[in-house]
């Protein structure tokens, strides 16, 4: 009877190790599919935002509520390079010129971050100081055509050649779980400001 006992109590003792080794793995598999769904919906969100504005002020390049402070929109890109581009548009259609500069800073700048390759996308208006954007951006990246579609290889010479431009933008999660981070991609093929074809 001492014997049995010890056996069950050795089985008792194997049973319950292997249930809860299950339920450790269960809550670790649970804790990994909350933090990459939460961390997805970050990333979509992020991308969606950065899209956004990029889109909203690439779409006025080249306006100006009163025209007749940019007569010749074929000089509304003051600067156009893969990554960085310059030009001028109306932020508040209130008749006053502005200058708009995108530029991507060095992987270096962002330590912060468990994601070595996410980088902060600026915006600077006019001469104020930049404005920072960290969305877990890793790519920035523009082509640009002349009004025939053919692309316009860089260094670009003439600014004014510039009719539509193809923006590349790449997102991904500023933290991981297991240093495997997700990635979303944006890519708006030969977007086209309606002010550059007034020419």
């Amino acid at each position: 009877m001492g014997f049995s006992t010890i056996l069950d109590i050795l089985g008792s003792i194997i049973i319950g190790g292997i249930l809860m080794s299950i339920v450790f793995r269960l809550s670790d598999a649970a804790t990994e599919k909350t933090y990459n769904n939460s961390g997805e919906l970050a990333l979509q969100q992020n991308l969606t935002t950065v899209a956004q504005i990029i889109e909203y002020d690439f779409r006025k390049i080249g306006y100006c509520a009163d025209w007749n402070k940019l007569p010749d929109p074929s000089k509304a890109i003051l600067f156009a390079d893969t990554s960085e581009i310059k030009f001028l548009t109306d932020i508040e259609p209130d008749g006053n010129l502005d200058s708009l500069h995108y530029y991507l800073g060095p992987t270096s700048e962002l330590s912060s971050t468990e994601n070595p390759r996410d980088r902060i996308l600026y915006r600077v208006i006019n001469d104020d100081a930049p404005v920072k954007s960290n969305l877990g951006i890793t790519q920035f990246y523009m082509i640009y055509y002349d009004a025939l579609g053919d692309t316009i290889y860089f260094p670009v010479d003439n600014y004014g050649l510039i009719a539509s431009i193809e923006i590349n933008v790449t997102v991904e999660n500023v933290a991981a779980y297991d240093t495997s981070y997700s990635r979303a991609y944006w890519r708006q093929i030969r977007m086209v400001a309606r002010n550059l074809k007034n020419r």
